[in-house]
């Protein structure tokens, strides 16, 4: 008979503490991540409604209107394509006296 003695092999207790560890670094780790995409989502949603707002100052210095431009005014001609937030709103282009808004509910995307 073959002895268990000079086998090696990791305890119970050492396999437990390591996935404790792992656990406790999610726990870190996860709120940092998600945090992180939220900024980066209301940062990129800002820079859309720039450009949307840009557009509707290009498109009322071409036309001379003093209305409220469509998004075929501006697609093409002063945006490649039709924006939407990272979230999966879209945008409200408004009069040209007042912002465009994003449709998401979330207050800080706002310009």
């Amino acid at each position: 008979m073959k002895s268990l003695l000079g086998k090696k092999g990791f305890t119970l207790v050492e396999i437990m503490i390591v996935v404790a560890i792992i656990g406790l670094l999610a726990a870190v780790a996860i709120p940092n991540f998600m945090r992180a995409r939220d900024t980066a989502q209301k940062n990129a949603c800002i820079a859309n409604l720039k450009q949307v707002d840009g557009a509707k100052t290009l498109w009322s210095l071409d036309s001379g209107g003093t209305g409220t431009p469509s998004w075929t005014d501006l697609v093409t001609a002063y945006i490649k394509k039709t924006p939407s937030c990272p979230t999966g709103a879209s945008y409200n282009i408004n009069a040209l006296d007042a912002d465009p808004t994003c449709n998401s509910g979330i207050a800080s995307h706002t310009l």
